[in-house]
């Protein structure tokens, strides 16, 4: 019966697969489910989503799925049979249950229709026991009908709205959206190896306990070296320019870097990497750094992330003689061909929408010179780019 159900998912790009439809069914044959389309909701989430970054695609494509059931008074060819549900009605409730479950004649009004129709006679008749919040009304906060929607606030705990995954709230989460700090942390978290190293000032609980047990009582205490994240990370950032649409978005990837990795540096450029970077060390002092200098002091193992939108006149990258801001002897791309060999755990991030790279021969330029490994910066991006720096 939820085969459109699990083909609509598939079509609303979700990765969901048949053993877990299967897994689906056998849940809401144990009873699961409740006979409510809230526990419903959950069930299915529970047993068809394997990522929370799906969570706010599930969310629009279940609300898309059950209100086109709804406004159609549910008859919807190939979809739930009445014959289904009059069996497990009577399968599973009492009369009295069923009783209270008769539900109201539709005139296959959708929902849209018929809460305008008694938005609009709540007004005419100034009356809040029609149409409002506690209400007999099918609309409205808290409303205590059998069929009722709800407007903007929280649920007040009647569990009756057929339409609560419309609030939406891991809409954050979806992977194709662009970062924000509530999860710029976790997809960092990827490029993490920890190691124990350093002077020995942390108590290690386990070994102090063995080794007194092994000393017939007498306490032994052991120390061991905090636990860290020995990954090396130098982060490049493109700034001014077109850049500036996007500071917001770098200055949470930056500030989430800066938690996440302890041994992190950072250097500035301005369109293209060429034969040197910069930092501001004061509010007055700049300070320039050849690239042939970081590529002496940090090892190959350094995990490189390049932030840029990369869009610029190609010669900017191709040819000698054409930075913006000095002369520069040689091109941009043999630069950052020299960086991508030494440090070949380098990858760059695009804040630029992808569906637009196509457009720019600077970005399809750069993104050859980097492999491919051109990621834009969104949360499934961000994640797609920490997967190669971990290899």
């Amino acid at each position: 019966m939820l085969i459109d159900f699990f083909l609509h998912l598939k079509e609303r790009k979700l990765p969901v697969t048949t053993t877990e439809y299967l897994a689906l069914l056998d849940a809401i044959k144990a009873g699961l489910a409740n006979c409510s389309l809230d526990d419903f909701y959950t069930l299915s989430r529970l047993c068809l989503v394997k990522s929370e970054t799906n969570y706010d695609k599930f969310d629009r494509a279940f609300g898309e799925y059950f209100e086109e059931i709804s406004a159609q008074g549910g008859a919807k060819t190939g979809r739930i049979s009445e014959e289904w549900l009059a069996f497990a009605a009577q399968q599973l409730l009492t009369p009295e249950d069923l009783a209270s479950l008769a539900m109201p004649e539709t005139d296959e009004i959708s929902l849209e229709e018929r809460q305008a129709q008694d938005l609009r006679e709540g007004v005419e008749e100034e009356s809040q026991l029609l149409v409002g919040n506690s209400s007999n009304s099918p609309h409205g906060l808290g409303a205590l009908h059998k069929e009722s929607t709800r407007l903007d606030g929280e649920s007040a705990g009647n569990r009756k709205a057929i339409r609560a995954w419309n609030s939406r709230q891991y809409e954050g989460l979806d992977g194709d959206v662009e970062l924000g700090t509530r999860n710029i942390k976790m997809a960092l978290r990827r490029l993490r190896k920890f190691a124990r190293e350093g002077v020995p000032d942390e108590l290690d609980l386990d070994e102090t306990v063995a080794s007194t047990a092994r000393n017939a009582g007498w306490l032994d205490i052991r120390m061991r070296p905090e636990r860290r994240n020995k990954v090396k990370v130098m982060l490049l950032l493109d700034i001014g320019g077109s850049m500036d649409f996007h500071i917001k978005l770098c200055e949470e990837l930056f500030s989430a870097a800066r938690t996440e990795f302890k041994q992190l540096e950072y250097f500035y450029f301005h369109n293209c990497i060429y034969e040197a970077v910069w930092r501001n060390d004061s509010p007055a002092v700049q300070t320039h750094y050849p690239l042939y200098h970081l590529m002496r002091k940090f090892n190959k193992d350094t995990r490189v992330i390049v932030v840029g939108d990369a869009s610029m006149g190609s010669v900017e990258v191709m040819e000698p003689w054409a930075s913006m801001r000095h002369d520069n002897s040689e091109s941009g791309a043999v630069w950052m061909r020299r960086l991508v060999e030494h440090f070949p755990k380098t990858v760059w991030l695009n804040p630029e929408n992808e569906r637009f790279w196509t457009y720019t021969e600077s970005i399809q330029i750069i993104r050859e010179i980097f492999g491919n490994r051109m990621y834009p910066l969104t949360l499934s991006g961000l994640d797609d780019a920490m997967r190669v720096l971990s290899r």
